[in-house]
């Protein structure tokens, strides 16, 4: 949720999908907003499913090692190339390549 002030009226609102509600002096979370499970996304798997991943050679940004567990996911529109996720099999450090 972020804050969001219109003269003297302060209003909540939803940083996902918008929606606002007025916001009047001490207040109780009571309507949570679902989104689509299509709509999130996943930044990096469990550590478990790590080694399910595919690895391949390059340098880490962080600390130098040679290898890094890798996915492709399609971030913006289908007419763009998918981004590449990694993460380094030494330090974790995780970074992307916008193909």
């Amino acid at each position: 949720m972020v804050v969001e002030r219109k003269g003297k009226s302060t209003y909540l609102v939803c940083k996902k999908c918008g929606k606002k509600k007025k916001f009047k002096g001490k207040f109780l979370v009571t309507e949570v907003v679902s989104h689509p499970e299509e709509k999130k996304i996943v930044v990096m798997k469990r550590r478990e499913e790590e080694e399910e991943l595919p690895k391949t050679k390059i340098i880490c940004p962080k600390c130098g090692n040679d290898e890094a567990y890798w996915y492709m996911q399609q971030t913006r529109s289908a007419d763009e190339p998918p981004t590449l996720f990694y993460k380094c099999t030494k330090c974790g450090y995780s970074w992307r390549s916008y193909g």
